[in-house]
């Protein structure tokens, strides 16, 4: 394997390890803060990971692209004066962004509370957007040492590092919150406050793993820096110029789905309120939709662009060579995998929303209808993430900015009038439209400039869509069998049957898309040796 795939492969797994963990934390949390509690939760988040975005500003992979490169022609120089003047920068971008947000607070508040019968007050809103934004002090700098490492061929230190962060963070999130309201019996507002506030502290564990690598590093490192003549060095105006070209389509990419939820955010409560609900409703129902549902919805997301996003480095390979049909060739088989995984995955999800919703969080009729209405959104997050990723490949990463901005615009202009026609139901829709605007760009810019044509992923998808029929209609009809002999009416049984009823559709998915040779094709022959293994196929 070569230092190149070793390392993306490196950085995936601690990516996607990380990912999951900040998926199914969520689940153990809702139980400590309960549901009236844990919107509070969801406000100070999205607008944390949004400063957040702009603060790092794509940095590690800006960094690692401009140490890589400038390394290669022997300037070994740059990159040192690059995380030498980067560091001071970092810092400052980072107390920047933390005084902003502190400043910024209390206006979201105001935007958000639409009335005063909402579930949270302005201030207890403007208290926790201030207690998260400690944390932008320190991931800035954090995130330019990783680039830096990666810049070396030092994947490791990014992927542990991630892994730690998001470990502390947890720990001091479920522990923080528990102890406040088991064991000190505060109020669980406050248990909040103390959860967000775990986002600093996890930074610190991060900050503490790449100081480890650091040390263990820095004198293989050293050894081929040699300080350049100062008529030699690159000037700064030049060093950031490049960094910023790299960095800021990678921005985009990052805010797509936080830029979604912000628009819902700012408008949700009062085109809720002004549609006909009740003002006391609109915080659960949007913690509902943008926080409940969609950590359920995303699992499948990061599965699948897991499997699908490990092709992408081939395509940049391939592209950079001139060799279209290859390029083909990988653009098929990424968006096969992710549909493969992520159209029967949602489809499901759909079908099982009643027992999934009671199981991880409590039983809810509305919660139901907001998780199987949301679920299939799961195939346009996906789309979404590996078209964004190809057009990087191929350097075309000016148009990720262009079709985000035309995806959220749609999404900003429908969202507030079909909020007030269909509800919660009508967020969901706006947000569809919106990505699938976005995605529709992304596609026809990789089909020029790739001369990509669909033919063979066409018949494909439409053979997987088929095949999630015959899944679905297994699902439901078990499903019907088994709530016709005795309701889910507890926890347990929600998860026995949606264990049972997912089991029926991975057998049924699996063993049609095995015979019919879909699933080698697609998942590789270390799928079948595993099947023998397992003694499922002779």
């Amino acid at each position: 394997m070569s230092s190149l795939m070793k390392g993306t492969a490196i950085l995936t797994i601690g990516l996607f390890l990380s990912k999951l963990l900040g998926l199914v934390y969520i689940f153990p949390f809702y139980a400590i803060v309960g549901e009236e509690n844990i919107g509070l939760y969801n406000y100070a988040y999205i607008p944390y990971n949004i400063m957040l975005s702009i603060a790092i500003a794509g940095l590690p992979i800006a960094v690692s692209k401009f140490v890589s490169k400038y390394n290669a022609l022997g300037d070994y120089d740059a990159g040192r004066r690059l995380v030498k003047t980067g560091a001071l920068f970092m810092t400052l971008t980072g107390i920047v962004a933390f005084i902003i947000m502190n400043l910024l607070a209390e206006p979201i508040a105001n935007i958000v509370i639409a009335d005063d019968e909402q579930a949270f007050s302005v201030q207890q809103i403007t208290d926790v957007i201030q207690w998260v934004s400690y944390a932008l002090i320190v991931v800035p700098f954090m995130s330019l040492v990783r680039g830096y490492f990666q810049g070396y061929g030092h994947y490791l230190p990014t992927s542990v590092s991630q892994l730690i962060e998001q470990i502390v963070r947890i720990v001091f999130l479920l522990g923080g919150a528990f102890l406040v309201v088991n064991v000190f019996e505060g109020d669980k507002i406050t248990a909040i406050n103390v959860s967000v506030f775990a986002a600093f502290l996890g930074a610190l564990g991060g900050l503490a793993t790449l100081f480890y690598f650091w040390k263990k590093l820095r004198p293989e490192i050293k050894a081929v820096q040699v300080v350049a003549p100062k008529q030699h060095q690159l000037p700064y105006s030049e060093m950031y110029k490049e960094i910023f070209k790299y960095s800021i389509p990678v921005v985009f990419v990052g805010l797509g789905s936080s830029l979604f939820q912000l628009v819902d955010m700012l408008t949700f409560n009062r085109a809720m309120i002004a549609g006909g609900e009740p003002a006391d409703v609109t915080d659960t129902y949007f913690t509902m939709l943008n926080l409940l549902t969609q950590k359920i919805v995303m699992i499948p997301v990061v599965l699948a662009t897991g499997f699908s996003m490990a092709i992408i480095p081939t395509v940049t390979k391939f592209f950079t060579e001139g060799n279209l049909r290859s390029v083909h060739g990988a653009i098929d088989k990424t968006y096969q995998i992710l549909l493969f995984i992520t159209v029967p995955a949602s489809i499901g999800i759909a079908i099982l929303a009643e027992d999934l919703y009671h199981f991880f969080f409590e039983y809810s009729e509305m919660g139901t209808q907001v998780l199987s209405h949301y679920a299939p959104l799961a195939i346009l997050f996906g789309l979404f993430s590996v078209t964004a990723a190809i057009l990087q490949g191929v350097d075309y990463q000016k148009w990720v900015i262009f079709s985000l901005l035309i995806g959220l615009f749609v999404k900003t202009i429908l969202n507030t009038p079909l909020i007030k026609l269909l509800s919660v139901d009508g967020a969901i829709l706006a947000t569809a439209i919106g990505y699938i605007f976005t995605i529709v760009i992304n596609i026809f810019v990789i089909n020029e400039v790739t001369n990509y044509k669909m033919k063979v992923a066409r018949r494909r998808i439409l053979l997987i869509l088929l095949l999630t029929v015959f899944m679905a209609i297994a699902v439901s009809l078990t499903h019907l069998a088994l709530t016709a002999i005795a309701p889910a009416d507890t926890k347990l049984m929600a998860l026995m049957y949606a264990v049972i009823c997912a089991g029926i559709g991975m057998v049924v998915y699996g063993s049609i898309s095995y015979k019919l040779g879909l699933a080698q094709l697609l998942l590789g022959e270390k799928l079948t040796k595993l099947m023998r293994k397992l003694r499922l196929v002779k």
